[in-house]
């Protein structure tokens, strides 16, 4: 076996020396030699260039990767005597081949199960699970090599922990010097011959979004070395390539031992979770970008139509899907010169009575959104939203909750007044500085919650118009002033509404009986609409024309001289949501530009957020706010009442 790993070292180093040199030309150029280096590969091009070594990767991965390490240690001593005298660096002592299984055959359920679907037959092979990061370990230095010394026939070997032993050395019955076997059954330890690594134990979990209703998310221990230590963080996805192997779990008297899988990790990537799963092709950017053709005359009209596609089982509600579509598509992050940023995502928080639609629209929002996380203020304490510190093996690690597993995503919290007034205050700096700083168990840290925050909630017995939002939900002030848009759904019990809702709800019924796919040809699928909220969100960066900054500034500056029934929203987080929905807005509409249209549209969703001293006396209730039959014609009246009450028409 011993000389079958040596015929191999030749070939993998001559592959490494003719398609990675320029890799193994800038490990050269370090001048620390006893750093550990990667040496990343594809394994798509291994397989074309030798399909034997590729193979033996895969089915022994064990026994061949640290040959292939070896390779390369090979092909560096040749690079770097190939390499000019004044660009060559110090001989390096550890390099480690890094498998990249991206384009290849491995990309396959069979060797890239789910982690709930991992199996002993997995065991031993060259395994890819993909996952989130919930719990990130300290770093610790492990015994990773010593040697020791035949007292027989003086020849020394060296001496590996083993992972199923929980890094136990354990010493061999006889000695293992194969080529002149003695027979020896005693060793001494060889001074100065212990070799340490980097360490770190990191678990990951299967996303929630591949899963179905009522299946638990699996998770498994993750082990990473030397270069791979501190790669990652709580709360990112990540894909890893490594050796499934197991743990044996602490000896119990008269308890049956168990084995725990863990995964010796080969490789560990970060990954963008919306990048990676959401494909837009050319012909759907097209389609698009045709769409808008159509409807250049009435653009609102357009706006409209992708509307409707949002939460479609809920007849009108058009103030509460334009805040819904506003808050996924967002704003744009500033950053100043100093270094303070402005957060680019928005929050949406939906007060309204019982059956008004809360829960539907959460979770329509949470599909519309490629990474998600839905809970219930009741389900949820100030851990479970944040950040937690649990004890494993006698050390103390963060494990990640809500808000941080769902970075870069959105957040829906239900029942949102169900949580205790302490929970709630936790959640001010994941909200507005989009970080949550920890201080547990002696674990001080700061962790990113770039996330959406959809929240729905309950009015505190019967909601009275005549007192203060903070009064009709036990929000607090500073708490209110995060969201960009609070929206109130009353009940008011309209007969003219009722009629019209339950005929479109019979309506639905009846179609469902009759309808065919022709019948569905203009309407917008969940699929596409969601594509098209990844795409205006990363390829337009809207930046405000001089009118929308006229309009924006005086409206801000009206609330300030008013607030006096709602100080709480009228601070300056208001013109910060008034720009980030103004933004929103003109993406939506597919431009690069904010318009009038689209501040007037701003502070059409801010003043549906005004129970009272609204200048727009025609928005109404949200629940009953319906779509028109002629949107351009009610926005031209709109815009005209709005700019009157601003004194700003002659200005603009």
């Amino acid at each position: 076996m011993e000389k079958e790993k040596e015929n191999w070292e030749m070939p993998m180093a001559t592959f490494l020396i003719d398609h990675h040199s320029d890799q193994l030309r800038s490990i050269s150029s370090s001048p620390d030699p006893n750093l550990h280096f990667p040496l990343f590969i594809d394994y798509a091009e291994l397989m074309e260039d030798n399909p034997r070594i590729a193979r033996l990767l895969f089915a022994q991965p064990k026994t061949y990767l640290p040959v292939f390490d070896d390779a390369a240690l090979w092909a560096h001593k040749i690079v770097l005597r190939e390499m000019p005298d004044d660009k060559k660096g110090v001989e390096k002592k550890f390099i480690h081949v890094r498998i990249n299984i991206s384009g290849s055959p491995l990309e396959c359920p069979e060797t890239f199960p789910s982690i709930g679907r991992v199996r002993v037959h997995h065991r031993g092979i060259l395994l890819t699970l993909k996952g989130i990061v919930i719990r990130s370990g300290a770093i610790k230095m492990h015994e990773g090599e010593r040697k020791y010394i035949c007292q027989k026939c003086k020849n020394s070997f060296p001496v590996y922990p083993e992972v199923e032993a929980r890094n136990s050395i354990s010493l061999p019955s006889i000695c293992p010097i194969q080529s002149k076997p003695c027979g020896g059954t005693k060793f001494q330890y060889e001074e100065n011959t212990i070799v340490c690594h980097d360490y770190q134990e990191i678990k990951i979990q299967e996303s929630t979004q591949v899963l179905g209703v009522g299946a638990i998310p699996r998770s498994i221990l993750v082990i990473l070395k030397d270069d791979l230590v501190d790669v990652v963080k709580a709360g990112d996805d990540v894909i890893v390539t490594g050796l499934l192997t197991a743990k044996w779990s602490p000896e119990l008297k008269d308890v049956r031992c168990d084995l725990d899988p863990v995964l010796i990790a080969n490789n560990i990537r970060r990954i963008n979770e919306l990048k990676s799963e959401i494909d837009i092709s050319d012909d759907m950017v097209k389609k698009f970008e045709q769409f808008w053709v159509h409807f250049k005359d009435s653009p609102l009209k357009g706006r409209n139509a992708i509307l409707r596609a949002i939460c479609p089982q809920v007849f009108g509600l058009f103030t509460v899907k334009l805040a819904v579509a506003l808050t996924l598509i967002g704003g744009v992050q500033h950053v100043d010169a100093s270094g303070t940023r402005v957060r680019g995502e928005s929050h949406l928080l939906l007060v309204g009575d019982p059956g008004t639609g809360k829960s539907q629209f959460l979770k329509f929002a949470a599909k519309l959104s490629n990474r998600s996380v839905i809970t219930t203020g009741l389900g949820s304490t100030s851990a479970g939203l944040t950040v937690t510190a649990v004890k494993d093996g006698g050390e103390w690690m963060l494990e990640a909750g809500a808000l941080v597993l769902a970075d870069g995503g959105l957040c829906c919290i239900d029942e949102f007044d169900s949580m205790r007034e302490h929970d709630r205050a936790t959640i001010h700096e994941a909200m507005e500085q989009q970080t949550i700083s920890v201080a547990k168990a002696g674990l001080v840290t700061t962790l990113s919650t770039r996330t959406t925050v959809f929240g729905a909630t309950n009015p505190k017995g019967q909601y009275d118009p005549d007192q203060p939002l903070s009064i009709n939900t036990t929000l607090s002030g500073p708490l209110l002033s995060r969201f960009d848009i609070v929206l109130v759904l009353l009940d008011t019990k309209n007969p003219d509404w009722d009629a019209v809702v339950s005929s479109h709800i019979l309506s639905e019924a009846e179609l469902d009986r009759t309808t065919n796919d022709e019948d569905l040809v203009n309407s917008w699928p969940l699929p596409t609409l969601k594509r098209y909220i990844h795409y205006v969100k990363e390829h337009f960066r809207p930046v405000l024309t001089r009118e929308a900054e006229i309009v924006i500034s005086s409206y801000y500056q009206l609330q300030r001289k008013s607030a006096t029934h709602n100080a709480a929203r009228t601070t300056v987080r208001m013109l910060e949501s008034l720009i980030r929905l103004a933004q929103a807005h003109a993406r939506l509409m597919f431009r690069n530009e904010v318009t009038r249209l689209d501040a007037i549209t701003a502070i059409l969703c801010i003043e549906s957020s005004m129970t009272t001293s609204a200048i727009v006396d025609c928005i109404g209730n949200a629940l009953h706010s319906n779509f028109t039959d002629n949107p351009d014609q009610e926005y031209a009246r709109q815009e005209r009442l709005i700019l009157e009450k601003l004194g700003s028409i002659d200005d603009i």
